[in-house]
């Protein structure tokens, strides 16, 4: 009977250790249905952090997805329905050289084009968007820090990518149709991950000429 208490008191440490060790997940609720990005703070540890503060005080509630490009990245987090931005906490150092890439999926860090001005923006890519990878240690050429990955929901995600935009005042290519951020929920249980987290047929790649023109145009 010893040994049988003892086998499942290891196996309850270790079920304990791997539930704290997991990365965080986060289930993003919309207008347009729900999302989960898991988290990557080995990788992009301050950044992840920051995230997680945004998360947690509820900031991301009420806020929109701003611009969608298709082909490119959905961008959120930051505005509210009438466009105006929310107060954010100070900028954040750019982990960009973390060996992650902008991949079909990935989260990322909005800047402007210092590198170091990242505050609660974020995008999600729905193509391969390389020409967002970091490449040299200066502004022009840092990236953009991926720290998560959509694990389910990501025809939420295209779908958005996909709504029709306009030009409002300067701000360019806002989706005609509001989507919300109703909520941004730290899980406390982690999902599977989907195994058909992978471009759609119609999802086309995005281009060097127009991924570097359209990547300057994020905002933090």
């Amino acid at each position: 009977m010893k040994w049988i208490t003892t086998v499942l008191l290891l196996t309850l440490l270790l079920c304990s250790a791997w539930a704290q060790a997991a990365n965080p997940q986060i289930e993003f609720q919309t207008s347009m249905g729900n999302y989960v990005v898991e988290l990557y703070p080995d990788k992009a540890p301050k950044t992840v952090e920051n995230f997680l503060t945004y998360v947690n005080s509820g900031f991301y509630d009420g806020t929109i997805f701003h611009r969608v490009v298709e082909g490119f990245v959905a961008q959120g987090g930051g505005l509210l329905p009438d466009l105006h931005q929310k107060k954010t906490q100070p900028p954040i150092p750019n982990e960009a050289n973390n060996g992650l890439k902008n991949d079909y999926g990935t989260v990322a860090m909005a800047r402007l084009f210092d590198a170091d001005s990242a505050t609660a923006q974020f995008f999600i890519n729905v193509a391969e968007n390389k020409t967002l990878n970091y490449t040299r240690p200066d502004s022009a050429h840092m990236g953009y820090c991926v720290f998560g990955r959509v694990i389910r929901g990501m025809d939420v995600v295209e779908r958005i990518a996909h709504l029709p935009t306009q030009t409002v005042n300067k701000l360019q290519d806002v989706p005609t149709q509001l989507v919300t951020i109703e909520k941004a929920i730290l899980l406390e249980s982690t999902v599977l991950a989907e195994n058909t987290v992978q471009p759609s047929a119609d999802s086309r790649p995005a281009t060097s000429s127009t991924s570097v023109k359209k990547g300057k145009k994020k905002r933090g």
